[in-house]
């Protein structure tokens, strides 16, 4: 658990904000993983103009919600139980860890309710660890040929999501980011060609977002490297 008073200096987040930001190709989103972290720390980065904050708890995600400003895009990044939808459906702005059709379905119906459509993405298993989450490509690939998830009206598909191995093998992490990078491509020919909107790759972390930038990540999960957690 990370120890906000031992860092009251806030200016140390505008700084670690503003130099990741700098040197981010056009077009990268930074998501600042704000999960373990107090509304001072986020308030922090918030001031440097950061809007896109990552939470990987639902009832944390409503409590900073409640807090904060409302111009905030909050991403859940975590795994997603179903009976917590409710909660974040209002509001939340794109949910990053869908691993099933019955979990797209449950975001449905809660989206219905909330009169809005939720944007989410699609998280491959691409690690090599069998503690991570997510669909494997295969199961990805049959979830959206079975055309089940067309009649769903108040979610829409934005991309994908994944995280590679925690190895300091680069080459295997080199592979991993290719191998979702090539099936992102392949699912926006065969099932999403004609729709702009499914144009999302959220991978990499701290430890390895310039891979997965080089292997078209569109959007990075970044906590340790801003918050020194």
């Amino acid at each position: 658990m990370w120890i906000y008073s031992i860092m009251r200096d806030n200016g140390y987040i505008g700084r670690r904000i503003k130099e990741i930001s700098a040197a981010l190709p056009e077009g990268v989103t930074l998501i600042a993983v704000s999960k373990y972290h107090p509304a001072e720390a986020i308030e922090a980065a918030y001031s440097t103009g950061q809007r896109d904050f990552g939470e990987s708890k639902a009832q944390d995600l409503v409590k900073k919600h409640e807090m904060l400003p409302k111009d905030i895009k909050w991403h859940f990044i975590g795994h997603l139980q179903s009976n917590k939808i409710k909660y974040i459906a209002p509001f939340v702005h794109l949910i990053h860890s869908i691993d099933s059709y019955r979990l797209l379905q449950e975001v449905d119906r809660h989206g219905a309710k909330a009169g809005r459509r939720i944007p989410c993405l699609l998280q491959i298993h691409i690690a090599c660890e069998e503690t991570k989450f997510g669909l494997t490509p295969e199961e990805c690939l049959q979830l959206l040929d079975a055309g089940e998830w067309r009649s769903l009206q108040n979610i829409e598909i934005r991309g994908l999501m994944c995280m590679a191995s925690n190895t300091d093998v680069k080459e295997q992490i080199e592979r991993e980011f290719a191998a979702v990078h090539s099936l992102f491509n392949e699912i926006k020919e065969r099932f999403f060609k004609d729709n702009g909107s499914f144009d999302i790759l959220s991978a990499g972390m701290s430890d390895d977002y310039p891979i997965a930038i080089k292997h078209g990540s569109t959007h990075i999960r970044i906590g340790s490297s801003i918050f020194q957690s």
